[in-house]
């Protein structure tokens, strides 16, 4: 498994190699014993898969708030999408900075998005799957969400031209990054 490190600390992208033949291709697109050789220990305890259908549906910025924080390891299942990981850690010499990654069926790449991170992607295809594990369990009343598209962040989507982004009421109404009281902090 090919392991990169990001400018953002904790956000690394994981691709696992393909063996492949005429048949098509093996990957082992997890292991936790891979993971903790290369330092990463984390107890994932569930699996989401969503599905969206139009090219340019924005899910995000998301989070959960402790004590049901989420490490998130996030891959492409079908087409491909635009990655985020925001850094929302008070204290944090890289508070409010972003970093994108595309994540596809094709290049098998994924991102892991620690805790203290508001995570969201971007659909470049019609019907792209994600699927992501995560270290804690749904608890909707932990649930914070900052704009997609807040001018202190300043994330290029890389939205085609022409292409109007699809969001979800909840996203459309997200308050941004000034107005986060977060409830993470840097641990250095």
């Amino acid at each position: 498994m090919q392991i990169e490190k990001t400018p953002l600390a904790g956000v690394v992208i994981l691709t696992p190699a393909r063996f492949g033949d005429t048949r098509g291709f093996f990957s082992e697109s997890y292991s936790a014993k891979v993971l903790s050789e290369h330092g990463i220990d984390i107890p994932f305890v569930q699996d989401n898969h969503s599905l969206s259908s139009a090219i340019g549906t924005i899910r995000g910025l998301h989070f959960q708030a402790p004590p049901h924080a989420q490490d998130k390891l996030v891959r492409c299942g079908k087409g491909s999408l635009f990655d985020v990981a925001v850094d929302i850690r008070r204290g944090s010499p890289t508070y409010g900075q972003w970093f994108g990654t595309e994540l596809s069926f094709e290049n098998g790449r994924q991102l892991l998005v620690p805790a203290g991170f508001a995570h969201g992607f971007a659909t470049r295809t019609p019907d792209t799957e994600i699927i992501y594990k995560c270290s804690d369990y749904y608890a909707r009343e932990t649930e914070g969400a900052i704009r997609w598209d807040d001018p202190e962040i300043g994330i290029d989507w890389a939205l085609p031209d022409g292409v109007t982004p699809l969001l979800s009421d909840k996203d459309a109404v997200a308050g941004t990054l000034a107005d986060l009281d977060t409830p993470f902090k840097f641990e250095g």
